[in-house]
């Protein structure tokens, strides 16, 4: 994984593990790899993966079970509630660009659909 300067390592991390949540490559309930783990997997310092644990722990992102380790939370409602909370994130972001260079709401839309249909082809 790439980490992008300008952000705190530890939030990138939080979002590649939603990310993977969302898309299914983590299930509800499953296991985490241990603190020592993740440090290698994502090539960062072990206090670092702590953090991201903890971060992920307040937003009810997991839980854990002490002497067992760290699970995914099994609430469906949570993982719905980040998606949409992704989905705000990136709406943001693509309409603070669009607006930055003149397109208003009705060529948006349009251009949304262009797009749209050149991608399910």
């Amino acid at each position: 994984m790439r980490y992008e300067n300008d952000r705190p390592i530890y939030l990138q991390v939080i979002e590649d593990i939603s990310r993977r949540l969302i898309q299914g490559e983590l299930a509800l309930g499953e296991k985490l790899p241990s603190v020592r783990e993740m440090a290698v997997q994502y090539q960062i310092n072990p206090n670092t993966a702590s953090r991201v644990y903890k971060e992920m722990e307040s937003r009810g992102l997991c839980y854990t079970k002490r002497g067992m380790g760290t699970f995914i939370t099994e609430d469906s409602g949570m993982i719905k509630m980040l998606q949409s909370e992704m989905a705000e994130d990136c709406l943001d972001t693509f309409l603070q660009g669009m607006q930055a260079i003149g397109i208003g709401l009705d060529e948006m839309i349009q251009l949304l659909r262009e797009r749209y249909a050149k991608e399910e082809l």
